[in-house]
């Protein structure tokens, strides 16, 4: 009447919000579930070990940028934050580049088989974990190899590489079998966390959302010296080419193998079971 145009209904201020920049928690591990379904079905061996040996060698970069950054460094709150800053590159470029690293394949294959026939899936599964654990330490032990070969390192970066390595084979100083144990609770810890970085990675929807909880998660791994058999396999494979590194036999009895346990356990029990229980229950009680 007045030549006013009434709006059918008012705008709302949450019209005006951007789109979410995160999964939300419950659909996370159904993702996770789905891309390793795809693994395990549809990658063959060959491209597995490719895709597994980039990642070792992703990572074996990352313990090199941690020794670079932190070498020289006197202060240990600092010293540890660079160690962090510098170990997190290796795992952001494993996951932008969609390359299997073992314990990330640890979350991402319970939750496949939870989410999936355990028995139409198990034998592909198993396949694609051992295949992953192989490539990883092929690729650390030739890029650590490669990186020793062509680098001229400071004093300053092997006394820090030194170090590094000692804290990785700490337990072997304890001995028997309680001190394999610690080993192996150590490796549930690194993975509970590592595994979180997994999860978080995947929720994020953006560059930037997916490196600010990987690099608080893993620098948080690193700053408490928890054992993740990849990443130990780097600073290894550094330190043995190197020439000062405490022999494979002892790497792999004290370091590498009751890390892998603990990695499997942690990220079994402390992220893929708790997390598709809650996310389970959440979902049969929203129907």
């Amino acid at each position: 009447m007045f030549g006013v145009t009434i709006n059918d209904a008012p705008s709302s201020p949450l019209d005006d919000l951007p789109p979410s920049q995160h999964l939300p928690p419950e659909k996370v591990l159904l993702e996770m579930a789905e891309v390793g379904s795809r693994r395990a079905s549809n990658m063959s061996t060959t491209q597995v070990l490719v895709l597994s040996i980039l990642a070792g060698a992703f990572i074996t970069a990352g313990a090199l940028f941690s020794v670079l950054l932190a070498e020289g460094t006197t202060n240990a709150g600092a010293k540890k934050l660079l160690e962090g800053f510098g170990f997190s590159t290796g795992f952001f470029l494993v996951v932008l580049t969609g390359s299997l690293l073992f314990t990330e394949i640890n979350v991402e294959m319970p939750a496949t088989l939870l989410g999936g026939d355990p028995r139409a899936l198990g034998r592909q599964v198993a396949k694609l974990w051992g295949l992953a654990a192989l490539g990883n330490m092929i690729g650390a032990f030739v890029m650590g190899w490669a990186m020793v070969e062509v680098s001229s390192f400071s004093p300053e970066f092997h006394q820090q590489l030194k170090e590094i390595v000692a804290v990785k084979m700490r337990f072997r100083d304890v001995g028997g079998p309680g001190g394999w144990s610690k080993a192996v609770l150590s490796g549930v810890i690194a993975n509970w966390l590592v595994g979180i970085a997994a999860f978080l990675s995947v929720m994020g929807r953006s560059i930037i959302g997916k490196y600010i909880p990987i690099f608080l998660t893993v620098s948080l791994f690193v700053a408490g010296g928890f054992l993740h058999s990849p990443a130990n396999m780097g600073y290894f494979s550094l330190a043995e080419h190197g020439g000062y590194g405490p022999g494979w036999g002892p790497a792999f009895g004290w370091s590498l193998v009751p890390a892998a346990l603990g990695n499997i356990l942690g990220a079994l029990f402390l992220v893929a079971l708790p997390l598709w229980y809650a996310i389970t229950r959440t979902s049969t009680a929203s129907d």
